[in-house]
């Protein structure tokens, strides 16, 4: 919806990353690019029989647009999409521009909230400042207080960035007070050739699954399922750990981050443009590009391209050492963004092969723990 952003998070792979292709973008989608983008998304619900779609609106910081912008936005999509087929809108926001008037029209057309944060204290937050270099968690805290407390229902949740460097128990417990129905724990987009924070360069990827290096983002994660999982009761949704418990139980899961499930989304970009996933653009420049635009082409075009298609194919995209992985239907080799190697590009395990390995192993003695619990 809009392509820059009032913050300037020092850690962003999309500003701060190698990707250079939003500089030269128009900061806003044009109307024509709004108008032809709901056609095309309609063309393609009506092509495959679609019973839902997931339209996220995204940036940059998408309120910049405006708020009325994204509710006739909303309203253009579901007016177009056939009969039967529901649409589910977000908008994914850093919450500094989020006020009353602004939070009830988004929930008035249907549109969830997503609030983007790096924690619950201004401690947890400090890396994410405006151009001028002063801090955001002040608006940042009263747009989610005010979601809280006032639309609760258009709360959609918390996403959170993982830093190994915060006490990960303290984070958690001051997201809660923030009384988000979700979150979501993503790790860092980092890969082989730029490692995340706190793994250090490798000179090749690994060559069998599972531990060899060490994992702080694992012991992370462990420690805050730990917190959740004992808790007597679902404080919140935290959708990493869902997604892995259900993958363990042979469940189908929706989530980049695990699982062999195809991905199932595209982006479409503020002059048209049709890209993949966003979060390869923390590979290298213009990884995400297709050469498509939704003036030209269509959602299954996009099917067809090769990199998409990568993405499509399952276990059979997978480097030979995720094949082999016992833990492969959960683990699914990670996401995608993070097995890129300059040398071989996305045919390598996840950067985070050995953080993944510590986190599924550990729920799935949770979860085993707690299944002969309960057959005592």
């Amino acid at each position: 919806m809009h392509g820059r952003c009032n913050l300037a998070c020092r850690y962003c792979y999309l500003y701060e990353g190698p990707d250079r292709t939003w500089r030269t973008r128009p900061a806003a989608a044009a109307p024509a690019v709004l108008n032809r983008t709901a056609d095309r998304i309609a063309e393609h619900a009506a092509a495959h029989g679609l019973r839902d779609v997931a339209l996220v609106l995204h940036g940059g910081e998408p309120l910049l647009a405006g708020a009325a912008r994204l509710a006739a936005f909303t309203d253009r999509v579901r007016g177009l999409l056939p009969d039967g087929c529901t649409l589910h809108t977000t908008a994914q926001t850093n919450a500094t521009l989020l006020t009353d008037t602004r939070a009830a029209t988004l929930a008035r057309h249907g549109i969830r909230i997503g609030i983007s944060l790096d924690g619950g204290l201004a401690a947890h937050n400090t890396q994410r400042t405006d151009h001028a270099g002063r801090p955001s968690w002040p608006a940042a805290s009263r747009g989610a207080r005010l979601l809280a407390d006032r639309h609760p229902d258009a709360y959609a949740g918390i996403l959170t960035v993982v830093d190994p460097r915060t006490d990960p128990v303290e984070l958690y417990e001051s997201l809660l007070a923030l009384r988000p129905p979700a979150l979501d724990l993503l790790l860092p987009h980092g890969n082989w050739t730029n490692p995340p924070p706190g793994l250090a360069a490798a000179q090749t990827a690994p060559t069998k699954p599972g531990p060899g290096r060490p994992t702080p983002y694992g012991d992370w994660l462990t420690t805050v399922f730990d917190r959740w999982w004992q808790a007597g009761r679902r404080e919140t949704r935290i959708r990493l750990f869902e997604e892995c418990i259900a993958l363990l139980l042979g469940l189908p899961a929706a989530t980049e981050s695990l699982g062999l499930d195809p991905v199932n989304a595209i982006v479409v970009e503020t002059d048209g443009t049709i890209e993949q996933v966003d979060s390869l653009k923390s590979a290298y420049d213009t990884a995400a590009a297709t050469g498509l635009d939704i003036f030209r082409h269509t959602f299954d075009d996009a099917l067809h391209h090769p990199g998409v298609a990568a993405r499509q194919a399952g276990a059979d995209a997978l480097a030979a050492t995720c094949r082999a992985c016992p833990l492969l239907t959960v683990c699914g080799g990670g996401h995608y963004a993070h097995r890129y190697r300059a040398e071989n590009g996305f045919t390598n395990p996840s950067v985070y092969c050995a953080d993944l390995d510590r986190l599924v192993r550990h729920i799935a003695g949770r979860l085993s723990d707690a299944t002969a619990g309960a057959h005592r």
